[in-house]
């Protein structure tokens, strides 16, 4: 698809291009012209049959340039062609571009991903640094993603805190913490600050009473 044939294209046709379609399509690994023959087909539905003919005519390209399409964007698994048989019998092609909406949304929940992971860094990482009065190293780091995708972000932070009020910087000694919250089904930082405020009231209310020693007898001898 000729750049020209391109602008004529948008200037016929009232074809809908999403932003968010737009600003990610690079990552799809397909040209301008491909992504714009997929926002045509979109505009066609989900699912629909498909008819060279009537392709060629709308889009002013010879039937050879819209196969040629079909066949890159195919290969790029971005839509199927599927055969069926119609009412009369006969077979015809019907084209689904739901592949383009699963890699749209793979490649949205990816930068999310992302996202989490740069908040992440910016939070937890400098928070656990900032405890241990240090640089952590890859293992370390690797142990702080995983406990993100299973625990609260305040939670771990808490963790940080309690295992460093018992004088240890140690990862591993944090992750024992977090293991046993977990177990007693502690999710939140609220959770956790419920949880160690019963610890310690429990603490006092063992702690012993200290009797005073006093001589009765001997007081009374004097």
């Amino acid at each position: 698809m000729k750049q020209k044939q391109l602008v004529s294209l948008l200037e016929s046709k009232n074809i809908v291009v999403p932003l968010l379609f737009f600003k990610e399509y690079k990552k799809l690994n397909i040209s301008l012209e491909e992504f714009i023959f997929l926002m045509y087909l979109k505009d066609k539905g989900n699912t629909f049959t498909f008819d060279p003919k009537s392709m060629s005519e709308e889009l002013g390209l010879s039937i050879k340039d819209i196969l040629v399409l079909i066949s890159s964007l195919t290969d790029k698994k971005l839509l199927l062609i599927d055969t069926f048989k119609n009412d009369k019998g006969i077979g015809e092609e019907k084209v689904d571009i739901s592949l383009f909406y699963e890699k749209i949304a793979s490649i949205i929940s990816d930068e999310v991903i992302k996202d989490n992971e740069e908040e992440l860094d910016t939070s937890i990482f400098s928070t656990i640094e900032k405890e241990f009065g240090r640089t952590l190293n890859s293992s370390e780091i690797e142990f702080i993603k995983a406990w993100a995708s299973s625990f609260d972000s305040g939670v771990i932070i808490e963790a940080v805190k309690e295992a460093v009020l018992n004088g240890v910087s140690s990862i591993r000694y944090i992750d024992k913490i977090l293991y046993e919250w977990s177990k007693l089904g502690i999710k939140t930082s609220e959770d956790v600050r419920h949880f160690l405020n019963n610890k310690n009231k429990e603490i006092k209310e063992k702690e012993p009473v200290e009797v005073f020693d006093y001589d009765w007898f001997d007081d009374e001898d004097e």
